[in-house]
């Protein structure tokens, strides 16, 4: 067991070995690749700050010292801690770039998808506030690919901006080309678009009352094709009829080709279709409809697929990252409130959610993270199995 788990740590601990060490010289008792490979593997494990880490370590110390280099025993829990705090977020999300990838190619290869859904959208961790020190909530931007479980890459929002500043800087991290991008309205910039097909991707961006101008002339025109039967130019139409506890849906996507002489046209690049989704939900004899619009990057095809797969694949964000992380992990009652130390810890449950959503086990992210914590062949099978 011992040989076969170093094997799969050493792996995991060479995408580290070019991580700048924020420690002074005199404090570097602890490899500094060892010291985060605990904090990952410990996470996976149910961890959730420096304290729990260190005392998961300090159980674990057999094992741990079997499998990575550990020349003055297991860190203690200062250790973790002011690692966790002086390692920059922007220098340490990069070291699992490589990782991401094969993550990503081994996903590609099995779900045969290869042009994902990738939702990009903000959580707040509620009570992770310092109002003592002027520290506000943690808000950040997450890319997650919702066919794959994966979660690409994260930025913080800065305490005098929002998500708007933030959406192009978390481009700037993740790989979007042969990927559609869905954001909500708040992210439905010009700059965005531009970034996303600079970077070989699509868009498929909500429109809301932030681009007043431009919603108001894409709904009158998808209104005026409406009425006038969608006759001429090309139109998508989808429609799809669910039932299941009692709630009937019917979805009606439409998709039409955006006209030129709407306002700023030339402004939104790559700019190719105007989309609408139509829900119409019944429940206990009583119905609500929803319509949200749409502006795409994406051509006008007949079926309308590809539109409405990024419309309704966005929720994937909600249902499986976010709320995950609530529930399983339990972030949303976290209380660090040191700056680098909560964005670190927010990215290392993103990322042992990915790996565990990754592992090809029936069980629940929930029972895979006990797993985690009760088997060592388990957790390694869960590192490994994402390496390897």
């Amino acid at each position: 067991m011992a040989d076969a788990s170093r094997f799969g740590m050493d792996e995991v601990a060479a995408f580290f070995q070019d991580l700048d060490d924020p420690r002074s010289e005199i404090n570097r008792k602890h490899p500094l690749a060892s010291v985060v490979v605990i904090a990952l593997v410990a996470v996976l494990a149910g961890a959730s700050g420096p304290t729990a880490i260190a005392r998961w370590a300090a159980f674990k110390r057999g094992l741990l010292e079997s499998i990575l280099p550990l020349p003055n025993g297991v860190p203690c829990k200062d250790v973790f801690r002011r690692v966790l705090m002086a390692l920059r977020p922007e220098a340490f999300q990069p070291c699992f770039a490589a990782w991401l990838r094969s993550l990503r190619d081994e996903a590609a290869a099995e779900t045969g998808v290869e042009r994902p859904t990738l939702a990009i959208d903000g959580k707040t961790l509620r009570r992770s506030h310092d109002r003592k020190n002027g520290l506000g909530a943690l808000h950040s931007v997450t890319a997650w690919a919702s066919e794959y479980g994966l979660s690409l890459g994260q930025v913080a929002c800065d305490e005098k901006s929002n998500e708007i500043a933030a959406i192009p800087e978390l481009l700037k991290l993740i790989d979007v080309s042969g990927g559609v991008v869905t954001i909500d309205a708040m992210g439905c910039q010009r700059e965005v678009a531009g970034a996303v097909v600079a970077a070989g991707g699509d868009y498929v961006l909500a429109l809301k009352g932030n681009q007043g101008t431009l919603h108001r002339a894409a709904v009158a025109h998808v209104l005026g094709r409406w009425d006038e039967g969608f006759a001429g130019e090309p139109v998508g139409r989808l429609q799809v009829d669910e039932a299941a506890h009692g709630r009937r849906e019917s979805r009606t996507y439409i998709q039409l080709e955006a006209p030129k002489d709407l306002p700023g046209f030339e402004a939104w690049r790559g700019l190719r279709s105007i989309g609408v989704a139509i829900s119409e939900v019944v429940r206990e004899g009583k119905t609500a409809e929803d319509v949200r619009y749409y502006i795409s990057s994406l051509p006008v095809e007949p079926d309308a697929k590809a539109f409405a797969h990024a419309v309704r694949s966005r929720w994937g964000i909600e249902n499986g990252c976010h709320w995950t992380l609530d529930v399983t992990f339990r972030e949303d009652e976290s209380r660090i409130r040191e700056e680098h130390l909560r964005q670190n810890m927010a990215w290392l449950n993103r990322f042992c959610l990915s790996l565990l959503k990754r592992h090809p086990g029936r069980d629940s992210v929930a029972m895979k993270r006990r797993g985690c914590g009760w088997s060592d062949d388990y957790l390694m099978e869960v590192v490994r199995g994402s390496t390897c």
